[in-house]
């Protein structure tokens, strides 16, 4: 897709980020359109993690403007851009690991069809968050998982279960912190699958150290060194661009292949 012909869904312009005398990201731009998938690379420190914290309103930025569907959100915290459509997975699981499957989906719909007035309903007979719920782990692959145990899962089936945890608050943008971490090849090529499906209706925004699976699912890659964006583009040519291949990926003409930079 051709994303100069879709408006941003959401949009960072000049984003800057400084702790003390650190600048973690300087003066990025960056746009997330429907339908596509944005991977951001870097090595470790490169200001990934604090970009997406920015991107997720859990961090402030020091400077620049955010904007969530033509709309400006700068300095929204997380629970508010998360009722406006911003769904964010972290780096290490963040579930309920005593509640079964469905609850921890169920609770993260709730978060976003609160339903305060209903002082005399459970929360747990509310239909709408069950139908959400039930919906996003349709969508994630774990339906016939629901009744388990969060604990009971699988280290991939966990991150599948965080990532329709996110689903379950209908998002329009997904940012998605190394979702494959830790996977062996089997896990991972599930949960390529799945980001490919999601493609269709979100933004993703996807940070991830594994280069082989982001060449192979990305549709716009941009490339940070510490805490600047050095290049932006599709795959094909940031795998050209020489000023890439000397600061991150390396000299190797298969740059897809070498996923051990940035482990």
């Amino acid at each position: 897709m051709n994303h100069s012909t879709s408006a941003p869904v959401m949009q960072a312009e000049m984003l800057s980020r400084r702790f003390g005398g650190l600048t973690a990201v300087n003066q990025v731009d960056l746009s997330l359109h429907l339908n596509e998938i944005h991977a951001v690379i870097g090595t470790n420190g490169a200001g990934k993690s604090t970009l997406i914290n920015l991107l997720s309103g859990e961090l402030p930025p020091s400077e620049g403007r955010l904007y969530l569907q033509g709309h400006e959100v700068t300095g929204w915290a997380q629970p508010r851009l998360a009722r406006h459509g911003v769904g964010r997975s972290y780096q290490r699981n963040n579930i309920f690991l005593p509640l079964t499957v469905r609850e921890n989906c169920r609770l993260a719909a709730q978060s976003r069809a609160q339903r305060a007035w209903r002082l005399w309903e459970s929360a747990q007979g509310c239909r709408t968050s069950r139908a959400l719920a039930d919906e996003a782990l349709e969508r994630a692959g774990l339906a016939q998982h629901a009744g388990r145990v969060a604990s009971e899962l699988a280290h991939g089936q966990k991150r599948q279960l965080e990532v329709a945890m996110c689903l379950a608050t209908e998002p329009v943008a997904l940012l998605l912190d190394e979702p494959l971490a830790g996977m062996g090849a089997e896990e991972s090529a599930r949960m390529l699958d799945l980001l490919r499906r999601l493609r269709e209706g979100h933004a993703i925004l996807l940070v991830e150290h594994d280069m082989e699976a982001v060449f192979a699912v990305a549709d716009r890659i941009t490339v940070m060194v510490n805490g600047t964006v050095i290049a932006s583009g599709d795959p094909a040519s940031i795998r050209a661009n020489r000023e890439v291949q000397l600061a991150y990926l390396g000299e190797e003409d298969e740059m897809g292949q070498r996923q051990e930079a940035g482990a």
